[in-house]
């Protein structure tokens, strides 16, 4: 079984919004829609597993209802932080996922999600047993001596940016999560899953990635999806 774990428990206060950018409405559908259509439907994703933040379940619900997001399975409420978010959803499936299922972990507001990135991250995950999509870093990145000047810099054919989807062996995540709050590893400030596993000892393998799955963070990350859904709908 493949099951995303659609990660929407942020409150977007970068955004200056008055309601949290996961349920923005673009061209009269949340930007939180989008993102799960681009999973149900996909072939190889037999369920999808919410985690909302804490008041807007019920919107949520309401919103895959009217949508046709049939392989809605839970909606989970989310952490105060990032991954706390993420462990709940991992810990909600126990019950329900075999140590061989794959999760596939995605950001709610990452709504531009490729079939062919979304099927890479799977297969890779099902060959090593994670997979994380990637992209090279085509920028010149320059390590700061002083507040004026450098010396230093990271070639950047050894650099890799790396977003979601991610995916993981079910047995993996949730024994990882375990071991990284239990011992304070890999769980504070901006870490995520893919950093938490490096912290604790995982390699990490790499799949495709698309320059078109931004995350909507700012007001001109909007307009930029804005653009791209009515310039999709004149084609």
């Amino acid at each position: 079984m493949n099951i995303a774990i659609i990660i929407a428990g942020g409150t977007g206060t970068r955004m200056g919004m008055d309601i949290p950018k996961q349920f923005i409405t673009i061209d009269s559908k949340p930007i939180l829609i989008y993102t799960m259509e681009c999973f149900q439907n996909h072939p190889m994703i037999d369920g999808i597993q919410l985690v909302c933040l804490d008041g807007w379940q019920e919107t949520a619900e309401r919103y895959a209802k009217q949508f046709g997001i049939s392989k809605l399975r839970e909606i989970v409420t989310g952490g105060t932080t990032g991954q706390e978010s993420i462990r709940n959803g991992v810990y909600s499936l126990r019950e329900t996922c075999t140590d061989n299922d794959i999760a596939i972990i995605h950001d709610g507001i990452r709504p531009l999600v490729d079939e062919s990135v979304l099927s890479d991250v799977i297969i890779k995950c099902q060959k090593y047993g994670n997979a994380v999509t990637s992209l090279p870093y085509n920028e010149q990145i320059f390590i700061v001596d002083d507040e004026y000047s450098t010396t230093k810099y990271i070639p950047r054919e050894t650099l890799r940016r790396v977003s979601t989807p991610q995916a993981y062996k079910y047995g993996l995540l949730y024994e990882k999560y375990n071991e990284a709050f239990e011992n304070k590893i890999g769980i504070y400030g901006s870490s995520y899953t893919n950093t938490m596993m490096v912290d604790l000892g995982v390699r990490l393998y790499f799949a495709a990635g698309s320059d078109k799955n931004i995350k909507l963070t700012t007001k001109d990350d909007l307009e930029i999806f804005r653009s791209y859904i009515y310039s999709k709908k004149e084609k």
